[in-house]
């Protein structure tokens, strides 16, 4: 009852921020540690019950756990990594799955011989320091996939003066099915829009590649216009090589039309949430919509979105990173005195 009690503020946390807010990561931190006191205080509530404590002991539980951490989650990851490449080629984004998993199996075998005096001391203290530090990450990106996963589930609001695609590379000058599912998507809220006599504007911002042979943006506005959206409707934003440039330059357009603008952003789901992150920092008066992604294609691109967060609040996670892996070797040197 007392972990049911104490998750009490934690949701409330939750509501207030997520109410005046939705762009925010604390809201994930907030919902994920009232879940993880309910779901601690239920699995304690359950474990008392004589026909469960009879059968299953808190050891027998804890060792599934373990194992669905460190073989069930990793060989999905090694496997999911392995499709990426067969479908997605070799680049370094489409092997982060692949990678976490292979990390996981090599250090789970660290854990299990953790207190049984096979590894060096010092060897023992760099295993434990690192696995205050994957808990961190592993809580983090816990909080993340919570963020993103409820902000998809919002419905758009209605009213926005212009929609803004989000660019992706080019596949030989064509749209690929990746960006093509943003702008069928921003085909739908214009459809939506025009059916209400308050169709929005398109912007559709990307610049042009290295290895492409056309802005971004030129491309996406071919492809609206090949399916039905006038071209007198697209605005073009044709100077953006990221994220952040996306939204910067789109905001300049969107601004000097209407100062008082509204917007919806759409991406991918999988960017959706780190997107909105960056909007509300960059004071982008809009939300994120997500478009739907290939499955095997998720679970790396969720890896490299947090990447992304870690990066992009990258002396916050560095100091806490140092504090949390320092924290039990100066614990030792306090005892040794």
């Amino acid at each position: 009852m007392g972990y049911l009690i104490t998750s009490i503020p934690f949701f409330a946390g939750f509501a207030i921020s997520f109410r005046f807010e939705r762009r925010r990561l604390l809201n994930g931190v907030l919902l994920l540690a009232g879940l993880l006191l309910v779901a601690i205080g239920g699995i304690f509530a359950l474990l008392d019950l004589p026909a469960v404590h009879d059968r299953v002991s808190g050891g027998e539980l804890a060792f599934f756990v373990f194992l669905v951490v460190t073989v069930l989650l990793p060989a999905f990851l090694v496997l999911n990594g392995l499709q990426m490449v067969r479908r997605e080629g070799r680049r370094l984004g489409n092997l982060l799955s692949l990678l976490a998993g292979v990390a996981i199996f090599a250090f789970a075998p660290l854990l299990l011989l953790l207190g049984k005096d096979v590894l060096p001391r010092a060897l023992e203290v760099v295993v434990i320091s690192a696995g205050f530090v994957v808990g961190y990450l592993s809580l983090a990106f816990a909080a993340f996939v919570l963020c993103s996963v409820g902000y998809g589930l919002l419905r758009p609001p209605s009213g926005a003066d212009f929609l803004v695609v989000h660019g992706s590379r080019l596949i030989r000058g064509t749209v690929p099915p990746l960006l093509a599912s943003r702008l069928d998507r921003a085909r739908t809220l214009y459809a939506a829009g025009a059916a209400r006599d308050a169709a929005p504007a398109v912007i559709t911002s990307g610049g042009q590649g290295a290895d492409e042979a056309r802005p971004e943006a030129v491309a996406m506005a071919d492809y609206l216009v090949d399916h039905g959206i006038p071209r007198a409707e697209i605005v073009l934003e044709d100077r953006s090589t990221t994220t952040r440039e996306n939204l910067v330059y789109s905001r300049e357009l969107m601004s000097a039309r209407n100062p008082g603008y509204r917007c919806l952003l759409i991406t991918n789901n999988f960017h959706a949430f780190r997107t909105a992150m960056l909007a509300r920092r960059l004071k982008v008066n809009g939300q994120v919509i997500g478009s739907r992604t290939a499955w095997y294609y998720v679970p790396s691109a969720t890896i490299r979105e947090f990447a992304g967060i870690l990066r992009d609040y990258r002396i916050l996670n560095a100091a806490l990173i140092v504090l949390i892996a320092a924290a039990y070797p100066v614990s030792l040197l306090f005892r040794s005195h």
